[in-house]
């Protein structure tokens, strides 16, 4: 059976999906953006807040799976600009170890949900 992960300290689904789904010890999160979970506000005055409120959101999630970022094995950046990679990898790299830091994908995307700038999903395993 699958576990439907949710939490108040993400934002709220706006469709048919959900935050995540726990599978065995597999975690599939939802790609996240930059809306404060407590506002409902997008953060998107500048690309470092913006990702920043993108990883705390992933971190809620993990957090209410039980899990870290250290359980990341997976994980897929969309990105509008591919000129803002380096500003997004800088904080996006300050949440994990270099030497044990997830597979991963960046890819420029012609727009995305909200027209953010960002987002990011995982895949986590315990």
């Amino acid at each position: 059976m699958k576990k439907i992960i949710f939490t108040e300290n993400a934002p709220a689904p706006i469709g048919p999906y959900n935050q995540a789904v726990l599978k065995n010890d597999t975690l599939y999160a939802s790609g996240q953006i930059a809306i404060n979970p407590q506002s409902g506000e997008l953060i998107t005055d500048n690309i470092l807040d913006e990702t920043k409120q993108v990883m705390q959101n992933i971190a809620a999630i993990l957090e209410a799976a039980n899990m870290t970022f250290d359980h990341i094995v997976k994980a897929t950046i969309f990105i509008i600009d591919m000129n803002n990679f380096a500003a997004i990898n800088s904080v996006y790299g300050s949440y994990f170890d270099e030497k044990t830091a997830p597979a991963r994908e960046t890819v420029q995307v012609a727009c995305l949900p909200k027209n953010v700038n960002v987002e990011i999903s995982i895949i986590a395993v315990r």
